[in-house]
């Protein structure tokens, strides 16, 4: 399995991340990072993050949600 994410602008057009994603092998190791990074990712401009596995939705979340808790 691999999980992956992909970045949202506020329009929810795809945007190009401020920290470089990799492929992650578990949904854990997947939300650890954006855990760490998401801050940077709002200041680049992304303002939510879809994650997947194995090309299949499994949520969405926003990034100004999580710097307004």
């Amino acid at each position: 399995m691999v999980w992956t994410w992909r970045f949202e602008a506020a329009d929810g057009t795809e945007t190009s991340p401020a920290v470089e994603p990799e492929e992650f092998t578990t949904q854990g190791d997947a939300e650890s990072w954006i855990g760490e990074v998401w801050k940077e990712l709002l200041d680049g401009g992304a303002e939510q993050v879809t994650l997947f596995e194995d090309g299949t939705q499994i949520y969405v979340m926003s990034l100004r949600a999580a710097a307004e808790a």
